[in-house]
């Protein structure tokens, strides 16, 4: 099946957020032009602001609500290609609905407007999570593409409203993949466009999304600033612990490649730079020279407490298809403590 190619016009769907800013960033630096939803006009002028030096290669339409029937029905007209990468990460929600609408209703609206309205689309990527992937207790032995999460459905199903925040989060990641798929497959001899998903773990490194302080930084990286900058009490168990990791650039990265690359089609395919324990970026973030961000006094923690690194992927795949060079730990430690000093955070 035909790729897209830089020449193209590709949609963003929720072009503000972390993930989404950097893929718009990478598909501008390449030669795309790109349409970026975003729901109000305040939150696509800071986009405007930002590639300005870009011009009219960038265009910002509103979608209030993606949750709504035919949400996306004028955003896919006149596009070659989808990034789908919209979709709700918050810790106090109580209803499991407020984060199942918007995770599995966006990205199957995406889909059926294509369907209806995008005959020129060749490729839709969608952003899904490992959290569609982690399934049961990890034990230290890589998850790969064939695993899913049955388990936080199943704890949601039983809990309701009760559920813990992050199994609400990781279900509705998994309903909304397994929808995608569904979808795809259901209809796939009446389009000229398939499907790639990536499945990214824990995602750090500098946000350029419209963020004026900590508090309002995505999911992710709040756990970074939490445990590695803001020196908040934690127990050795807590700082030996994690999970696995990918830089925000590689995986804009991977968004563009998933376009281009014809094997990606079809393929769900896991993102991930490696494992990491919280103390390992304390580790690395005490030993860069001079201090990248004066204004915190960096936590030692427990340097001498044995790693515990149980959530593991099986990334072969990635590398038969993308081949990704990963940044180091120490590289994305770096650029994430010069732009909090950058910020006067």
């Amino acid at each position: 099946m035909p790729t897209a190619t830089p020449n193209g016009k590709v949609l963003v769907t929720g072009a503000n957020g972390y993930i989404a800013v950097w893929v718009v960033r990478r598909l501008l630096e390449k030669g795309y032009s790109v349409r970026g939803t975003v729901r109000s006009e305040d939150k696509g002028r800071h986009l405007k602001e930002y590639f300005s030096t870009y011009g009219d290669k960038l265009e910002i339409v509103i979608v209030p609500d993606i949750t709504k029937e035919g949400a996306f029905d004028e955003a896919v007209k006149g596009v070659d290609a989808i990034e789908h990468t919209a979709s709700p990460f918050h810790e106090n929600v109580d209803d499991p609905k407020e984060f199942f609408e918007p995770a599995v209703q966006g990205t199957v609206g995406v889909l059926k407007s294509a369907l209806k309205n995008a005959p020129d689309v060749k490729r839709i990527v969608i952003t899904s999570s490992c959290a569609a992937v982690i399934n049961g207790t990890p034990t230290g032995v890589p998850y790969t593409e064939k695993d899913w999460n049955e388990t936080s459905l199943k704890e949601v199903e039983e809990q309701g409203r009760k559920a813990a925040p992050m199994t609400k989060y990781r279900a509705s990641k998994t309903l909304a993949e397994k929808a995608a798929w569904d979808f795809y497959n259901s209809h796939k001899d009446q389009v000229k466009w398939d499907v790639a998903v990536l499945n990214p773990p824990f995602v750090f490194g500098p946000p350029i999304q419209q963020v004026s302080a900590p508090e309002q930084i995505n999911t992710s990286m709040k756990s970074w600033w939490t445990n590695v900058v803001a020196n908040t009490p934690t127990s050795k168990d807590a700082l030996a612990s994690g999970s696995s990791w990918v830089d925000v650039r590689n995986l804009a990265d991977a968004h563009v490649l998933a376009l281009e690359k014809e094997e990606a089609g079809g393929e769900r395919t896991i993102i991930s730079q490696g494992v990491f324990s919280w103390q390992d970026w304390l580790d690395i973030a005490n030993t860069i020279q001079p201090p990248p961000l004066p204004s915190h006094k960096i936590a030692t923690g427990f340097p001498d407490v044995k790693r515990v690194y149980s959530i593991r992927y099986d990334t072969a795949k990635e590398q038969e298809i993308y081949g990704l060079k990963y940044k180091s730990k120490e590289e994305t430690t770096k650029d994430i403590l010069q732009d909090f000093a950058a910020r006067g955070w």
